[in-house]
């Protein structure tokens, strides 16, 4: 991590002479190249539908490229700049960045000698075909002429090299062409590189279900774009550069525009990876080498077809046979107990009772997007305030924000324009919310506003009642389809109190405040997961229930790690399950032989983080945005919430029991760093999604 110095991983304890650094701690891009291979590990399982193995090659390719545009162009720029800070495993920056070079590279040749060796003749097996243009038919060909004329041909822009045209500045992610031409007039033999337009699809469909890489259209007709020249050869590559965006704040007269200028900047970042076709000509690769400032190890070699992320159009294709069986969310019957086809009443639903909201298993168009949608058109809303991190511009949520301040209620949005790849999204849509009179602010400065909240404001007959939804994940409609998080709805007075406090605090002037029913960052969070981790310690050590279950994406953070294994040398049970990042070493003796670690992938992004303490047989249960992450601890606002009841409190530990039990598939991660899958027998081990999708159906629901 950048911002962590290797002295704030030495615990108080004798923790540090008895297991140096390299001993306690996993090296995090290591981690993460782990977390991007268990993806690719789905995409190679066979007993999985044929399209969804083609969505997970795809998701690697996606998740691959935001890892180099974010954590190996920072590993470059403290090399380039020649920071000798050593991580939190001891180890310098140069070492991390060739280590995780070789890995990255060596997963990406894995990737492609799956989807070229099995998954391509498993796909032309059942009549899917990804062809090459000397595949076509002749009148296959003529029609692809065609459609490059009309459709392809306008929107190229081929640049020459020579003294007049200096190389071209090559985008991030974009695919191109590097040409050889010749011209038959002098012999003289130049340069020149097409881009493969962005806008258009990927794979272009040839007739249903037969598709033909779009550079390839463009290949054969490269005539049309260099007239009169001989064409000598051509291959494809595909540059990543540093999109990783930094905005001094404190210089920063106005934090919207300041990002704004940033992000113009963005796409001029430099060059971390450079992917070529395995046969390009050795010429034309010292050419792109020098002029991209390239070093050999960030070289990536592969067979055609470069860029897999758009092979989620061959997932996408209407065959349900090759899918996971179709999934419709159902309406939580905690806001709807029968069925029925009015709208949701949410307020009436929650007026005496907490909604435990599960997604996308409970619906969130019928709950969340409800609620708000509900709050802005009813009379007796007084006002609505939201701590925006993503969402769609165009979703739901944000138009009824815009409806609720046209009616004229107060609305406070609390948006996150720094919110990594969606900054120029979230710019576009506060815009809009500021036009239409919502009053937006952007957090406060230095800190990554996380947390996921909303507060209604409403006048009842006994009074001004508050109402607030709490959740893990994001107010995004669409992500929230395949999104797993958690969320509560509810009127309790103290958790409205203390939402409210920190709406005020994010919006204007205020000192940090103690809350009753949460924990936030960056004032209380982190001492307040040191405080309940050493009270399982006590209580292990005075012969009390003790015990640690904790859920959640990524867990590197090493003051944490270090209290764990304290708990874990004390006899604490300590289960973890993480979807991502672990630097935890479990498993080792004498340190962490208490402790294990899962992971579960699956066709829901697992995304809810719980925290669960034993307490001496009072459990105490958290649900909330914060992983366990240096960023998330110190430099985010986030909540973790206490939750009150105890049947909802019940239903979460239910959760990791079924995902921690022995019976369902998942994968374990071991003292070295390797991760092992629980085979999979049919109807012996249980897949963890499915099982919740068919409880959740007997669970009923609208």
């Amino acid at each position: 991590m950048e911002s962590s110095k290797l002295e704030e991983s030495q615990p108080a304890s004798g923790l540090t002479a008895a297991f140096p650094l390299p001993q306690r701690f996993f090296e995090r891009e290591a981690s993460w190249l782990s977390f991007n291979a268990r993806v690719l590990q789905m995409a190679a399982q066979s007993h999985r539908p044929l399209l969804e193995r083609v969505r997970y090659c795809s998701i690697v390719s996606a998740n691959l490229d935001e890892f180099f545009m974010v954590r190996v162009a920072g590993l470059k720029r403290r090399v380039n700049a020649g920071i000798a800070v050593k991580s939190p495993t001891g180890r310098l920056p140069r070492e991390i960045l060739s280590e995780t070079l070789q890995l990255s590279n060596s997963l990406m040749v894995q990737q492609a000698e799956l989807f070229n060796q099995d998954l391509l003749p498993k796909l032309a097996a059942a009549d899917i075909k990804l062809l090459r243009w000397n595949d076509l038919s002749s009148n296959e060909q003529q029609n692809l002429i065609t459609f490059f004329k009309e459709q392809v041909f306008p929107v190229l822009t081929p640049l020459a090299v020579d003294p007049a045209h200096p190389f071209p500045y090559i985008s991030g992610l974009s695919l191109n062409l590097a040409i050889m031409v010749k011209n038959p007039l002098t012999d003289q033999e130049m340069f020149a590189r097409v881009k493969v337009p962005p806008l258009l699809d990927r794979f272009i469909q040839v007739s249903p279900q037969r598709f033909v890489p779009l550079e390839d259209v463009i290949a054969a007709n490269l005539a049309d774009l260099f007239p009169g020249m001989q064409m000598i050869q051509h291959h494809t590559f595909r540059v990543t550069r540093n999109e990783d965006v930094e905005v001094e704040e404190d210089d920063a007269e106005n934090l919207l525009d300041a990002m704004e200028k940033e992000l113009s900047r963005r796409r001029f970042g430099y060059a971390v990876r450079l992917e070529v076709e395995e046969n390009i000509d050795q010429h034309i690769l010292d050419l792109l080498t020098e002029e991209l400032e390239i070093s050999a190890e960030e070289i990536v070699r592969l067979p055609a077809p470069l860029d897999l992320r758009g092979l989620s159009v061959i997932a996408d294709l209407n065959r349900d046979e090759l899918k996971d069986p179709a999934f419709q969310p159902r309406t939580s019957p905690e806001l709807a107990a029968v069925e029925s086809s009015a709208p949701v009443d949410v307020f009436e639903a929650v007026k005496n009772h907490d909604a435990l909201l599960h997604h996308p298993y409970d619906s969130f168009a019928t709950s969340v997007t409800r609620f708000i949608e509900q709050a802005a058109h009813d009379p007796k809303v007084l006002a609505i305030k939201q701590a925006l991190y993503r969402t769609s511009g165009d979703s739901a949520i944000v138009e009824a924000l815009i409806d609720a301040a046209a009616a004229g209620k107060q609305v406070l949005a609390v948006v996150e324009i720094k919110a990594r790849f969606d900054e120029e999204n979230n710019i576009q849509w506060a815009r809009q919310l500021e036009r239409a009179g919502v009053h937006v602010v952007y957090g406060q400065v230095g800190l990554k506003t996380h947390c996921k909240l909303t507060l209604v404001v409403r006048k009842e007959e006994d009074g001004i009642k508050r109402y607030v939804h709490i959740g893990t994940g994001n107010y995004h409609p669409r992500t929230a389809r395949y999104y797993e998080d958690l969320g509560l709805i509810t009127a309790n007075a103290d958790i409205g109190e203390d939402v409210a406090m920190l709406f005020n605090q994010l919006s204007g002037f205020a000192n940090a405040a103690d809350f009753k029913t949460f924990y936030a960052a960056p004032h209380s969070l982190r001492s307040a997961l040191a405080d309940l981790i050493k009270r399982e310690i006590s209580n292990q050590l005075a012969g009390k229930p003790a015990g640690i279950r904790i859920k959640c994406n990524s867990l590197v953070d090493e003051r944490i790690t270090d209290l764990l294994y304290q708990a874990s040398q004390a006899g604490v049970k300590i289960e973890l399950l993480v979807r991502g990042m672990c630097t935890l070493r479990p498993g080792v003796i004498g340190l962490s032989e208490n402790i294990i670690v899962k992971s579960i992938l699956g066709r829901f992004l697992e995304h809810s983080r719980i925290f669960e303490f034993k307490n001496a047989g009072e459990p105490e249960i958290l649900i909330g945005s914060a992983d366990i992450m240096n960023r998330n601890l110190d430099r985010r606002v986030e909540v973790l919430l206490k939750v009150p009841t105890a049947a909802h409190r019940s239903r979460l530990q239910h959760l990791l029991d079924l995902a921690l039990s022995d019976q369902t598939a998942s994968w374990q991660l071991a003292a070295d760093g390797s991760w092992t899958y629980a085979v999979y027998e049919e109807n012996q081990l249980v897949d963890y999604q499915e099982e919740l999708i068919t409880m959740y159906n007997l669970r009923g629901g609208k």
